[in-house]
């Protein structure tokens, strides 16, 4: 009994999902502000209450490009946006250009042994539409704890972290990697989503 009570847990804590049921319908996803990355997500956008993991060659790839039009427009509904122990100080004229209402955005300067505290009693609060977070040492438990506080604070997670963890496993129900020009197909490149298979083909912003 007690093994099936955990696996139910797991399954309302949508950390587990039923292999070949689609755990949501298309559209049931938050707009990324991308169309073309909408189209490529089985949910039409973020996974909403869950962990988005965006793996990254480097700092200054693109990331906050991709993720500005969702802040932008959570943070003018009246969303608390907050960011936690980002590596630079945020250029606030530049974040005001994209659109984010500076009065509903929160930057908290953590040490890295408190950021992931930090990270997961904001994403549980309920206080927060989105909170993004950059946890270089997080590893899989930590993550499930990120993932089920984001289920039940109803909150859109976003952990950027260097893409070598792109090996290891993790709970996040949606985790994209970047691609530089480097590479043979450039561009965002979906690892993992809940809801259907990991697209073939790559985000590639401004292409097209």
């Amino acid at each position: 009994m007690s093994a099936v009570a955990a696996i139910d847990s797991l399954l309302a804590a949508r950390t587990l999902w039923h292999a070949g049921r689609s755990a949501a319908s298309a559209g049931e996803g938050e707009p990324t502000g991308h169309g073309p990355l909408d189209a490529l997500l089985p949910q039409g956008g973020w996974p909403r209450r869950s962990l988005v993991e965006l793996l990254l060659p480097a700092d200054g790839v693109g990331e906050l490009a991709l993720l500005l039009p969702t802040l932008a427009r959570l943070t003018r509904t009246g969303g608390t946006v907050t960011l936690i122990a980002p590596p630079y100080v945020p250029y606030a004229p530049a974040w005001q250009a994209a659109g984010v209402d500076l009065a509903q955005l929160a930057v908290i300067d953590a040490a890295p042994r408190d950021a992931l505290w930090a990270f997961e009693q904001c994403l549980r609060s309920g206080a927060c539409a989105a909170v993004v977070g950059w946890p270089a040492t997080a590893d899989a438990p930590a993550l499930r704890r990120l993932q089920v506080a984001a289920d039940s604070g109803e909150c859109l997670g976003f952990a950027l972290r260097d893409r070598r963890h792109a090996r290891n496993p993790s709970p996040a129900p949606l985790r994209i990697e970047y691609a530089d020009a480097t590479d043979p197909v450039p561009g965002w490149h979906v690892r993992k989503c809940r809801g259907g298979h990991a697209p073939a083909r790559p985000f590639a912003p401004g292409a097209g």
